[in-house]
């Protein structure tokens, strides 16, 4: 393995065509190039996409109520209904595998917007009325001050969140929002923190431009007494949200005397599918970088082969005189692998090389997006793009050896 003249020799055949050998190379190094840039941008893409999302609860979905379609017990088609704060302890009793519960309100509807006012300044912003809890399942984060607590929802405190977004465009750059007072639709609200999503996507709705009030406060404050919108909810690990969600759909009809089998009285969305989704996707696109990574790869070893075939009909009087002053079978075997090997593991090793080079210049540069962001390989996937380098190598070796051995010493010789 480590014969000087062994290495010297296998240096004398790759240099003797030179062209040839670098075209041969560039074919296994821009498999092996490719790879990992596609690896890299699919990680790129997960990153981006994950982070996008930070801090939503991903076992998560939301149920709300819409006009039914369908007749029920003397009630025509049409009907709108709402939730009631009773709904919220039948949820708890009723409904197994939930881990957190969270009634909300919001002013106007969803997306709607209501006049704030601090000063001189006015603004529409989403004002919604929350427990505690919708912190586990919101991906947002106290940034300054603290959030609604338990016991401004028992004592209907009249303390707001607010988001950075209200902070930028209500306040004065130098002035302190905790302890001042705003004004929503004529309620006066005292602030008590400021949050921020950690996540650059929004789902459905600006967090940094929305005002948390306690759901109790709220329903007094802004005339929704006995009222829930939608829940949010989250399922216990092991339990699918789209169980839990089927579950309360079910509990709710039964309670507020809807059919059955009226799919357009409540409306809902599930995060967990939707996680899934973008993993089931972010697997497709990993396979698919792995498969036309190994294609491309075989197709440079392919190539290799093809090459060391051409040098073994170039050297077969010398294959001929070394079997027939006693070289063994495993000695020219080894020398044509050796040969095939070293050129695939030089070429892989630049591509793999230029491959990593060019993801850090993307991390270096700041190329990030919302959807994109960091795209880089584990040391285990570079480990097993080496491991199949090296499968590469000896099978490209491999078989032209088993041509050379093929050829009888005597016919060897004679050959021009």
């Amino acid at each position: 393995m480590f014969d000087r003249e062994r290495w010297g020799e296998i240096w004398v055949t790759l240099t003797r065509n030179k062209m040839r050998s670098f075209l041969t190379a560039f074919g296994v190094g821009w498999g092996i190039f490719m790879l990992i840039l596609m690896l890299g941008a699919g990680n790129g893409l997960s990153n981006g996409v994950n982070g996008a999302f930070e801090g939503w609860a991903s076992n998560a979905c939301y149920v709300w109520t819409q006009t039914t379609s369908l007749p029920y017990e003397g009630f025509a088609r049409g009907r709108f209904f709402d939730f009631d704060n009773a709904d919220v302890e039948l949820i708890r009793e009723r409904v197994k595998g939930i881990d957190a519960l969270a009634p909300r309100l919001q002013l106007g509807g969803w997306r709607g917007g209501n006049n704030v006012v601090h000063g001189n300044r006015t603004a529409a912003f989403t004002v919604t009325g929350d427990l505690p809890d919708i912190m586990r399942i919101q991906g947002t984060y106290v940034q300054r001050g603290r959030f609604i607590n338990h016991r401004d929802v028992r004592d209907s405190r009249k303390v707001c969140v607010i988001g950075k977004r209200v902070l930028e465009v209500l306040y004065e750059p130098d002035e302190e929002p905790l302890g001042s007072w705003i004004k929503i639709n004529g309620a006066y609200f005292q602030v008590v923190g400021v949050h921020m999503p950690k996540a650059s996507a929004e789902m459905g709705s600006d967090q940094a431009a929305s005002i948390y009030v306690p759901f109790s406060t709220f329903q007094r404050a802004f005339n929704a007494l006995n009222q829930v919108h939608w829940f949010a909810i989250t399922a216990k690990a092991g339990t699918p949200a789209s169980q839990v969600q089927a579950d309360v759909k079910k509990l709710m009809a039964k309670k507020h005397r809807v059919h059955p089998d009226d799919d357009l009285a409540f409306g809902s969305f599930n995060v967990e599918e939707m996680f899934d989704m973008t993993n089931n996707l972010f697997l497709a696109i990993t396979g698919l970088a792995w498969f036309v990574g190994i294609c491309t790869l075989a197709a440079g070893a392919v190539g290799v082969s093809n090459i060391m075939l051409v040098v073994i009909r170039e050297r077969t009087k010398e294959i001929g005189i070394r079997r027939s002053i006693g070289a063994s079978p495993r000695t020219i075997t080894a020398q044509i692998v050796l040969e095939a090997l070293t050129l695939t593991l030089i070429a892989g090793y630049l591509g793999l090389l230029f491959g990593m080079l060019l993801l850090e210049a993307i991390n270096s540069a700041g190329i990030d997006s919302p959807f994109f962001a960091k795209p880089e390989i584990d040391l285990s996937v570079a480990l097993v793009a080496l491991a199949i380098l090296v499968v590469c190598g000896v099978l490209a070796g491999f078989f032209p050896a088993r041509r050379a051995l093929s050829i009888k010493p005597v016919d060897a010789l004679r050959a021009d």
